[in-house]
């Protein structure tokens, strides 16, 4: 995986910018913070990715690992300890024991945006950080591309490998899943927010059945 050169990427002038003006949340000081490049974190062995959009400022960028102190991992990490993928179903720092199995987390965007929209050429500045990290998964069999964003960028990746022709061959819907010849399956789906989960947009019984369905393609043969 891509390690400490990730954590030294400074590629993103936006980013960095940003990054070092975010005031702390309450109670909290910047030492508090990663306040750097997120890198993705799992089994390297596993079958299936799951791709983010970008930390969040107050819970990967905090934190320094994906989904981890926020909302959208609050959501997340139960149900994947339930499907069998996580240890726990708690994610709160980086040494509180979490592992997972036959599982591995990551975002398209490795810094926190302003807004949470990365701009285009910061998911381009990013896409070479996670070609690498998807080269070292030698099992790899399923992405599951959380939101528009990640998966646009997943596209762009695999059409830039010549995977793929017309990204609008691809159009994204929740649950809808896309062989891709020469390379991993790719599923689409909402992002885990909280602002998907407050409106019912995403729920857990949509959860749970993307994830069944993702086990099932990462165990055919």
């Amino acid at each position: 995986m891509p390690g400490d050169a990730l954590i030294d990427c400074r590629r993103c002038r936006r980013l960095c910018a940003y990054m070092a003006g975010l005031p702390p949340r309450r109670g909290l000081s910047r030492s508090d913070y990663w306040n750097r490049p997120a890198p993705g974190f799992g089994d390297p062995q596993a079958r299936i990715c799951l791709l983010g959009l970008a930390p969040g400022a107050h819970g990967a960028n905090r934190t320094g690992r994906p989904f981890t102190g926020d909302g959208a991992g609050d959501f997340m990490y139960p149900l994947l300890y339930r499907a069998g993928l996580a240890s726990q179903a708690e994610a709160t720092h980086i040494g509180d024991g979490l592992q997972l199995h036959d599982l591995y987390i990551t975002n398209a965007v490795k810094c926190v945006p302003p807004g949470n929209k990365p701009e285009p050429s910061e998911f381009s500045a990013c896409r070479p950080w996670l070609a690498a990290e998807l080269a070292n998964m030698p099992r790899l069999r399923v992405i599951v591309a959380l939101g528009q964003g990640a998966f646009l960028s997943m596209l762009r990746l695999l059409k830039d490998a010549g995977k793929i022709g017309r990204l609008a061959d691809f159009p994204f819907a929740h649950q809808t899943a896309y062989s891709i010849p020469g390379g991993p399956v790719l599923v689409a789906s909402y992002h885990t927010s909280r602002y998907n989960i407050q409106t019912g947009r995403l729920t857990e019984a949509m959860f749970d059945s993307l994830l069944a369905q993702v086990l099932r393609l990462a165990a055919e043969d």
